[in-house]
């Protein structure tokens, strides 16, 4: 019997060892991977990058192919960071491609890799879904899923299309830009501040759903850091402050949402009426009726309180003292707790004596 164990232990020991030390073998190769393509998201050369299950390489061919290498009949859209095609692959159908303009690389050589590392991992409903970038010396590419109805500048700016956003469509905009935001403040680590919140940036799906878009001057706050950057936005939209301390904070977005959700009520940029609202000695001067877009019907009793409410809420936004301005997440709990769809005896009290 004991040369019966002794022969057991002979053979089975020998093979136990060779599994740990393959498990081993595994796991070091694994982590050397791993290393590997964090170094190769930090390079920017000849290298081909990739998140999600998608080949960078490959899907760049697809790319390259299916938009005859970037012919103009493709595109559909251009910003001051890039320009977008609509590309139809059988892989994915319908995406859009972000291809950064080579003159921004050289001026902002960490813009790419600053979409990327804002986007990856964040899935939320009102924030466009990065599927996938690929890069080489020639390209630098974003791969998005495509939003239908465009740009929310684009359809406030059209006559005929502007009208089909009513004003449950408009509160509903607001409150998913709004969401979108709380998100990426109190729910991501490290939190994200956008910088670029504006009606060019803000697109809509088929159901007039909104999607935040455009991260390439987003920063990610760092607890161990000043978080001062140089001054960047869209003109219009840019916190006051920004101008002389060049501190990126949570309450920059704020300020923009501010000027955002005033626009999207009126249907253009308010200009000198921001100013206006901005200081509570001047504020009550302004009428509703010069903050309704006239293209709408007027608003009926219970959507009217509620838009009166979304003003007074985007007016606290643009306080000239950042301290003094509401959080995303007051914003958008006290929005989530509204619809104008309910008599105005059915909405939260506390919001009813706020009107």
């Amino acid at each position: 019997m004991a040369k019966k164990h002794k022969l057991i232990l002979i053979t089975v020991l020998p093979i136990m060892g060779a599994l740990v030390l393959l498990c081993a073998f595994i796991g070091v190769l694994f982590m050397c991977d791993k290393i590997r393509k964090v170094k190769d998201v930090e390079r920017r050369g000849d290298g081909w990058v990739s998140i999600s299950t998608l080949d960078g390489k490959t899907l760049y061919k697809d790319i390259l192919n299916t938009t005859e290498e970037f012919d103009a009949t493709f595109c559909i859209g251009q910003g001051g960071h890039g320009s977008i095609y609509k590309v139809n692959l059988p892989s994915l159908g319908n995406i859009a491609v972000k291809r950064l303009h080579s003159s921004f690389e050289n001026t902002h050589p960490k813009s790419f890799m600053n979409e990327v590392r804002a986007l990856i991992g964040i899935k939320h409903r009102n924030i466009v879904n990065l599927y996938g970038y690929c890069s080489n010396a020639q390209n630098s590419l974003l791969v998005y899923e495509y939003v239908d109805r465009g740009s929310l500048s684009s359809i406030l700016s059209n006559e005929v299309e502007s009208k089909k956003l009513d004003w449950i469509k408009r509160v509903n905009i607001i409150k998913g830009v709004a969401c979108a935001l709380s998100y990426m403040h109190e729910d991501c680590s490290p939190p994200i501040v956008h910088r670029d919140i504006s009606s060019s940036n803000i697109l809509l799906d088929s159901e007039y759903e909104a999607r935040v878009s455009d991260f390439g001057i987003a920063k990610l706050l760092k607890p161990d850091s000043s978080n001062c950057t140089a001054l960047a936005g869209t003109y219009g939209y840019v916190a006051p402050e920004l101008a002389y301390t060049m501190k990126v904070t949570k309450l920059c977005d704020v300020y923009s949402f501010g000027v955002l959700a005033l626009e999207i009520i009126k249907g253009k940029h308010l200009g000198e009426y921001i100013t206006l609202l901005a200081n509570s000695s001047t504020r009550d001067h302004v009428q509703l009726s010069d903050l309704l877009d006239e293209r709408l019907p007027h608003p009926e009793n219970e959507v009217k309180d509620v838009l009166v409410f979304i003003i007074k809420l985007a007016s606290s936004c643009l306080l000239e003292t950042p301290k003094s301005r509401p959080t995303m997440y007051f914003i958008s709990h006290k929005l989530s707790s509204m619809d104008p769809r309910r008599p105005t005896h059915q909405i939260n009290p506390h919001i009813r004596r706020a009107i």
